[in-house]
């Protein structure tokens, strides 16, 4: 008879939280230094960004976003010597942290730009497996040289023929709108599947560093709703009002996706890019793993495992009888297939459901005259 023995193993289940990294933005542009290579700043809502940053329009744009970001707000801010490149920098940010969005503050001045940036960002999921969206600030209107219809044409022109689903477009109309979008998706009060044109957000503020209430152009006429809506339609993402209520608030958060895409609006992006983040951990976790497998007792199991940051997402409360919704909605029966091809790979196929929301609102007001 041989010798008893007595082994314990602790078992990891992979059932722990996983880093969010929603939020939480890098800022990128030139700020007037001549090292050869910058240095990443880590900022909060409590930093003092006169001190840190020097003066420059990324201070401009990275003060707006801790504004309008309010409690808790976290970002990442690297200023760019003079000749260093903006990729290799974005590179060397990413060796210490994540970011969901990048935010670059210098203004892109050609279509092969806005688009390189966005092969850019493509490219990090390939290289690092990391799903990233940019904010791309283009020109604002040359106010001595320019007239609105000018400012609108060039515009437009710029980002014509580009299907470019993950960067945001966003002309400095104030000298500082990229940053008062970024901070208005990061506002905590908020979830990442509102629109940054939510009313109910609140109105934005710090809009506009050019000494003016409202920007003009070379016969001195006040930016109109008229040259916003060509922007937005030529999808832009501009602020707006509303006449005869108090207040300035945003417009969509267009992307340069092609016509008919799905992420022609970020909060559909962001939260794709959300599940996919945490998604991608669980099935690093399962990479060998023989609890995976193809009996039907394993699929089932795994479906349910996979779904777990779905059902998350979609987690709603409901206050004083109003119902708040999750980020998406619940995931539903045939919301995930695993399929083999072969004996060593599983394809997963998944199904994200955004909440609707209007975007235009129309009210149909009838008189009835029949007590008459």
């Amino acid at each position: 008879m041989s010798l008893g023995k007595v082994q314990v193993n602790n078992l990891n289940l992979g059932q722990g939280d996983v880093n969010a990294i929603e939020c939480h933005f890098l800022f990128v542009g030139r700020s007037g230094h001549v090292d050869e290579e910058s240095q990443l700043f880590s900022v909060g809502a409590q930093t003092d960004l006169e001190t840190v940053l020097a003066d420059s329009p990324l201070r401009a744009q990275v003060i707006a976003a801790q504004l309008n970001a309010g409690q808790n707000w976290t970002a990442a801010v690297y200023p760019l010597a003079v000749d260093e490149d903006v990729f290799a920098a974005i590179d060397r940010a990413n060796e210490v942290q994540s970011f969901e969005t990048v935010v670059f503050c210098d203004p892109s001045k050609t279509a092969k730009e806005i688009s390189d940036k966005h092969d850019y960002l493509f490219g990090l999921q390939a290289k690092l497996g990391r799903f990233v969206s940019g904010i791309v600030a283009l020109a604002g209107i040359d106010a001595a040289s320019q007239t609105w219809s000018e400012f609108e044409a060039a515009s437009v022109a710029l980002v014509t023929g580009l299907a470019n689903h993950l960067v945001i477009p966003v002309p400095q109309l104030h000298g500082n709108n990229a940053g008062v979008l970024a901070g208005r998706l990061c506002n905590a009060a908020v979830s990442i599947a509102d629109s940054p044109m939510r009313v109910a957000t609140g109105s934005v503020m710090g809009l506009g560093t050019l000494g003016s209430e409202s920007p003009v152009d070379s016969s001195a006429e006040p930016l109109q709703l008229a040259t916003l809506e060509t922007l937005a339609n030529a999808r832009l993402s501009v602020p707006q009002w509303y006449p005869d209520f108090e207040g300035i608030y945003w417009g969509d958060g267009s992307t340069l996706d092609a016509a008919g895409g799905d992420y022609q609006y970020i909060e559909q992006l962001r939260v794709v890019h959300k599940a996919s983040r945490e998604v991608r951990i669980l099935a690093i976790r399962r990479i060998a793993d023989r609890v995976l497998n193809s009996t039907p007792n394993s699929i089932e199991m795994n479906k349910a495992y996979f779904t777990k940051p779905l059902r998350i997402m979609s987690k709603s409360y409901t206050i004083l009888g109003i119902q708040f919704p999750g980020d998406i909605q619940p995931p539903k029966d045939g919301d995930i297939t695993i399929e083999w091809p072969t004996n060593k790979s599983v394809v997963i196929y998944m199904v994200v459901r955004p909440y609707n929301s209007p975007k235009e609102i129309t009210v149909n007001i009838m008189l009835d005259l029949s007590n008459l």
